[in-house]
């Protein structure tokens, strides 16, 4: 791999960014990277790991002369990131995103940027449910996809140059539209989120059934449940604030299912369940084909190493 962007400049530093970071530094993809984040305390345990090359102490000095500016905040916090640094950023510089929702960016974020900067919004589709500039590392987007989704005339080299940071990142690259991006992630992940956090809340919720005997007897469906719903909670909140349309749509679609597989064990209609859980099989073995998932027992999630 040879240096694709001189200088990176990452604002926040959690999962994303610690691991855009390490495995940047394993493919030597940039010539020096400098981050930010607003905690204090964050930036002392990022200088403390060696998290980035230079910690600095305002997101304005961490994007002088930046030549890609990735913003690695929760979707709510984009606009007023976006606005600080608008004045300090380079002449040519791309600006990009690391958000799960792609059409409240644009319209956070676009307005406040300078008109010789390029704007392309990224989504990488990987993470894990632990957050913080120590949960990262450099594997996390092997072999996974990051969409990105440009803005209408965008700049086809500063694009193409974006993807080969992504793929020297390790991961598959692909564009999409931003409408359509959130509708396929609502169906993909901020819905399967949110019927996590619900069936963890349900269990919560029945006092009859002990918080022991909830921990002791997890079988393998409940434990991936607290999986997801262990993720971070500000940005998941930002996340179904933001993308509301579409994932009260799948949320509908969603529901009229399960009304339908209530009626079958209702009715004792065993041929529906069947057939409906033949076509649901077929889609994970779809994914484990894709190479998105495998079929190991604990789903291939060993400790991951820096």
């Amino acid at each position: 791999m040879s240096v694709v962007y001189n200088r990176v400049a990452l604002i926040g530093l959690g999962l994303i960014a610690s691991s855009m970071f390490w495995a940047m530094k394993r493919g030597g993809l940039a010539g020096e990277v400098t981050g930010y984040a607003r905690s204090a305390a964050t930036r002392d345990t990022a200088r403390r790991i060696g998290l980035c090359d230079r910690v600095c102490d305002t997101a304005a000095e961490a994007v002088k002369d930046a030549d890609l500016v990735v913003l690695c905040v929760p979707v709510g916090a984009m606009e007023q990131v976006a606005a600080e640094i608008a004045p300090h950023l380079a002449k040519g510089a791309t600006v990009s995103d690391v958000g799960s929702v792609k059409r409240a960016v644009i319209e956070a974020v676009g307005p406040h940027l300078p008109p010789h900067v390029h704007f392309i919004p990224a989504h990488p589709l990987a993470g894990t449910e632990h957050s913080g500039p120590e949960s990262g590392f450099a594997t996390l987007f092997d072999n996974r996809w990051c969409i990105l989704v440009p803005v209408e005339g965008t700049d086809p080299e500063a694009l193409d140059r974006l993807t080969r940071l992504w793929q020297g990142i390790g991961a598959n690259v692909d564009t999409m539209e931003a409408d359509h991006h959130d509708l396929v992630l609502a169906v993909t992940s901020h819905a399967p989120h949110l019927i996590a956090y619900t069936m963890v809340g349900v269990a919560d919720d029945l006092r009859r059934v002990t918080d022991s005997e909830v921990i002791k007897y997890s079988a393998a469906g409940f434990r991936d449940f607290t999986r997801i719903a262990a993720s971070d909670p500000t940005m998941w909140r930002d996340v179904f604030l933001t993308n509301k349309e579409a994932t009260l749509e799948i949320l509908g679609r969603f529901t009229e299912e399960l009304f339908a597989l209530q009626r079958a064990i209702r009715t004792g209609d065993g041929d529906h369940l069947h057939a409906y859980f033949t076509r649901t099989r077929a889609i994970r073995r779809g994914i484990i084909e894709a190479g998105q998932d495998t079929d190991a027992p604990d789903f291939g999630r060993t400790k991951a190493v820096r």
